[in-house]
């Protein structure tokens, strides 16, 4: 018996020793590309499903014809499929945002060209037209909160609209001077927060003078027992042309903010709004991984990293059209789906 467990010990001592040891984690802020993103290129809010998949939908400018698409990545990056938005308005800025899911698992559209909120049956592939804003309205995010309503931000009107649980038709919730951007650049991310019973929202540039027109924020808004919108704080001003755009919660409460302005970065703040740190370098973007941030315009977690879509807006440069991925050392908080987050058929 002396002799089996001398001999189990020198097999366990040599097993040991050959085993190459586990990978240290990546050192927060690395960056790496998940995925370049085909034309029409131009990538929006990427959204991760309950399915385990991620979805990102495409902007086109006015002068091209190419209609929009919606992309199916798994989630190592592996492009699978994907689907042509049907019925946009071609001659005008045409956009889709993958900007949410139904409790039952389509996607949630938010199209610019119609102002309209479609749904898309990934099993099918049939869009549904749900509901439509008012002409001149750009829905940009959309979040679930309470009583399975759909809260909506509109880019171009100062407005947050609210789409009650069954119904099709928008009804104006929220407006207020801080959500009115100045040079068109306006109210862009928004997440309901269950258990403060608010609503995060991110502005690009507000003309309410209570800062330099080109300072952005994120906002605080709480919502009442009855449904109503509370009072409007600021918990965080950027730089001037910072352009916050979409954002991601962490575990720790910590929101990370992609800059789709000038610094061309990616913030974290804590639940409170000190800023923590920047990811990437001002200005050029640069951030260790073949493809700089170029107008990062969201954030959204898969597992330890965040997502961030690389929409080159300005520059129009496929090779920079891509998500990203960077390192952040905590995983992020589910977007709320109540059980009623269901759209009419």
């Amino acid at each position: 018996m002396r002799r089996l467990l001398v001999l189990l010990t020198a097999v366990v001592i040599a097993v040991s020793a050959w085993a190459p040891a586990p990978a240290a984690a990546p050192t927060k802020g690395t960056t790496t590309v998940f995925s370049l993103v085909p034309s029409p290129g131009f990538p929006a809010y990427v959204h991760v499903h309950t399915n385990g998949r991620v979805y990102s939908g495409t902007y086109v400018d006015a002068g091209s014809t190419a209609r929009s698409k919606v992309f199916e990545w798994t989630a190592d990056g592996t492009l699978l499929r994907s689907w042509t938005v049907p019925g946009q308005v071609l001659d005008a800025d045409h956009g889709v945002q993958v900007a949410n899911q139904t409790r039952d698992g389509k996607l949630v559209l938010l199209e610019t060209s119609t102002s309209s909120v479609l749904t898309l049956d990934t099993r099918t592939g049939r869009f549904h037209r749900v509901a439509r804003f008012p002409e001149g309205s750009v829905p940009n995010y959309a979040t679930w909160g309470p009583h399975g309503a759909l809260f909506v931000t509109d880019y171009a009107a100062g407005v947050i609209w609210r789409l009650p649980h069954g119904a099709s038709k928008p009804r104006r919730w929220f407006t207020s001077p801080a959500l009115t951007g100045a040079v068109e650049f306006g109210t862009t991310g928004i997440r309901y927060r269950p258990g403060k019973r608010d609503l995060l929202i991110t502005q690009q540039t507000a003309s309410d003078a209570a800062a330099l027109p080109t300072n952005g924020h994120l906002y605080r808004l709480p919502i009442g027992r009855a449904g109503r919108p509370g009072t409007l704080t600021t918990l965080w001003t950027s730089q001037p042309g910072d352009l916050p755009d979409g954002f991601g919660i962490g575990e720790s409460g910590h929101v990370y903010v992609a800059l789709a302005g000038l610094a061309n970065q990616l913030v974290e703040l804590t639940a409170t709004g000190t800023e923590v740190r920047r990811f990437g370098t001002a200005v050029t973007g640069d951030n260790g991984s073949p493809v700089p941030f170029d107008t990062p315009c969201s954030a959204t977690f898969l597992g330890k990293r965040v997502l961030v879509a690389n929409q080159s807006a300005i520059a129009g440069d496929a090779t920079h059209q891509a998500i990203l991925e960077v390192y952040v050392g905590e995983r992020g908080r589910a977007p709320y789906l109540p059980k009623d987050a269901l759209l009419p058929r």
